[in-house]
């Protein structure tokens, strides 16, 4: 179990833990605890080098992500027990996010399940480089902008409506990316936007499909870029993630309702395995809704099944 004290109850989570251990037949169970310095990957780290047979994972994005990182292409799964404010591979994953019993019992009884992962690899402005993988969404501009924006301490005490206030405050901001990008073996263009986002999966809370066409084991990215024109432009963009693909795309004759709208130039879609973005300038960049600082260039590939996850028999 790594476990981010600040997120779980660990009293109750000890208890619960001992009783599915025994329930399913496992052997005791040992604890890693994060910390400022270790995220998760380091004592992740150490728990693979004490011959975890599977690696539970307490706490919000930012914990999973880093298990995540740790775990890539060993084999070994991690079993989610989703503890924050996004909960967003668990939400993409259809898994329980409210119940910690069902989802230790998943973990301990459940069926294996191969998903793709992201690599980032990330060049700063001084020309540094590090490498991160994300298990949902890379973003960079006005989401990112806004991640960056948003209190730890306002988001703690109402969640996801700290964003609201961070979204004010981002707008503000009208410098739009400029952008050189290769997708695939495609050749160089050009892009202005006010937002990239690239994405291993494709909802976000409050039932925001953003990107409906994503699948977690498909071997690509899906892609979307923001280009709002004032006012009108947010006006399209909102109705179409949120009205079209958060409404209309889930019954028959939604669909049949899209099938006769018409595309909007202040969203444009792509697909691809790498993409390579050059940046004009140094910008924010966020991985699975964390702040990575700045960016000028980013190369990010798809790493294909190379996590297992646990999930519910049923499921499988």
């Amino acid at each position: 179990m790594v476990y981010n004290p600040i997120k779980v109850d660990l009293e109750a989570l000890r208890a619960t833990v001992s009783a599915a251990q025994r329930e399913a037949g496992w052997g005791e169970t040992r604890w890693y605890e994060t910390s400022v310095e270790d995220p998760g990957e380091g004592v992740t780290r150490e728990a693979l080098d004490d011959g975890a047979d599977m690696v539970m994972a307490a706490g919000g994005d930012g914990t999973i992500r880093a298990v995540a990182e740790a775990l890539r292409g060993t084999g070994v799964p991690i079993g989610l027990l989703p503890s924050g404010t996004g909960n967003l591979l668990a939400r993409n994953l259809d898994l329980t996010l409210d119940n910690v019993e069902e989802s230790v019992r998943n973990a301990f009884s459940g069926a294996d399940r191969k998903i793709d992962l992201g690599v980032a690899d990330i060049e700063r402005a001084d020309g540094s480089r590090n490498k991160h993988v994300f298990l949902v969404m890379a973003g960079l501009g006005l989401d990112a902008k806004m991640i960056a924006n948003t209190s730890d301490k306002l988001k703690e005490r109402v969640g996801w409506l700290a964003y609201v206030d961070a979204i004010i405050r981002s707008l503000r901001d009208s410098n739009a990316l400029r952008m050189r990008f290769t997708l695939d073996d495609n050749p160089p263009r050009t892009l202005r936007a006010h937002t990239i986002l690239i994405g291993n999966c494709g909802s976000l809370p409050a039932n925001i499909l953003l990107l409906p066409d994503a699948a977690v084991d498909d071997g690509e990215f899906d892609i979307v870029a923001l280009r709002p024109e004032g006012l009108l432009g947010w006006a399209q963009i909102w109705v179409k993630i949120v009205w079209e693909n958060g409404v209309l795309r889930r019954s028959q004759v939604g669909r049949k309702i899209m099938g006769v709208t018409k595309e909007v130039r202040t969203l444009r879609y792509m697909k691809g395995r790498e993409l390579i973005v050059r940046l004009e300038r140094a910008e924010d960049f966020e991985l699975d809704g964390d702040s990575f600082g700045d960016a000028r260039a980013v190369k990010l590939t798809v790493d294909p099944l190379a996590l297992t996850v646990r999930i519910p028999p049923e499921a499988a």
